[in-house]
């Protein structure tokens, strides 16, 4: 879908209210009609709830404006936004089994191949909920925040992607909780660098990822309310030590977990 004729209605009411955090790796929860499609930058991205809420997230490396818009009484109304930028550190680890950096070994490349394609059919889910918008709580009680989002990792001095995640430092057996209540998509226990992988999917395409997990309590299919048990913290797959690696994702964008916390969809 083309929407290069969009324009922001300066002269009108807003097209729809809303709240988050906008900068890299943010999100925006908006609320407009109920079922009214929305588009980003162009590109149709599904259409509100029943209740008019709607999800939008800005990648790790968004640019430094977006454009959102609904379709309301017959035509598209889009609003700019600028979205702040985000510091990100250099992280390096070294002393990490070669195969767990770059895997050279054929069973290992299948595993992983087999692996990302598990990961991209959750990935697509588009749950028909809206349990985001009540905000985020942390999975973990009093965890020790050991990386945050976005980091340029460097393993075994190699330069990789960055670390798309928040890593929760907590002893092994720590309870890993659902921080808002969503549609478990996937539930694995041992993939080769994830270990113990949970994916939830909060609606509209908000899915939230936990890793290294040395024990899974929920399965695919099932639904999990606010704080339920899900699992418990590990160190399995690519881990140095004990934590819970914390992801997010909207659609094919990266998004920092820790600013869902308390951030919660407009009221109607």
């Amino acid at each position: 879908m083309c929407l290069a004729a969009s324009r922001a209605f300066a002269d009108e009411a807003a097209p729809f209210v809303h709240s988050g955090k906008l900068m890299q790796g943010g999100v925006m929860f908006g609320r407009t009609e109920p079922g009214a499609p929305i588009a980003v930058d162009g590109k149709a991205q599904g259409v509100a709830s029943p209740q008019g809420l709607f999800v939008v997230g800005f990648d790790r490396d968004a640019p430094g404006t977006a454009s959102v818009a609904v379709y309301r009484a017959g035509r598209w109304m889009a609003q700019s936004f600028d979205i702040a930028p985000a510091t990100y550190d250099i992280q390096r680890i070294d002393n990490l089994p070669q195969q767990m950096v770059t895997a050279t070994d054929p069973a290992i490349i299948e595993r992983e191949k087999a692996d990302r394609a598990l990961k991209d059919k959750a990935f697509a889910s588009r749950a028909d909920i809206d349990d985001f918008k009540g905000g985020f709580v942390l999975p973990l009680e009093h965890p020790v925040r050991t990386s945050p989002f976005g980091v340029q990792r460097v393993l075994n001095g190699e330069p990789k992607a960055p670390h798309y995640g928040v890593d929760l430092a907590a002893p092994v057996g720590t309870p890993i909780h659902a921080p808002a209540p969503g549609l478990v998509v996937l539930a694995e226990p041992d993939l080769y660098l994830d270990g113990g992988l949970t994916l939830i999917d909060h609606g509209q395409g908000l899915i939230s990822m936990y890793l290294h997990q040395s024990r899974l309590d929920v399965k695919a299919g099932e639904r999990v309310g606010r704080l339920q048990p899900i699992g418990l913290v590990g160190m399995k797959g690519r881990a140095t030590g004990p934590h819970l690696c914390w992801r997010m994702k909207w659609r094919d964008r990266n998004l920092d977990p820790s600013l869902m916390i308390a951030t919660e969809a407009p009221k109607a």
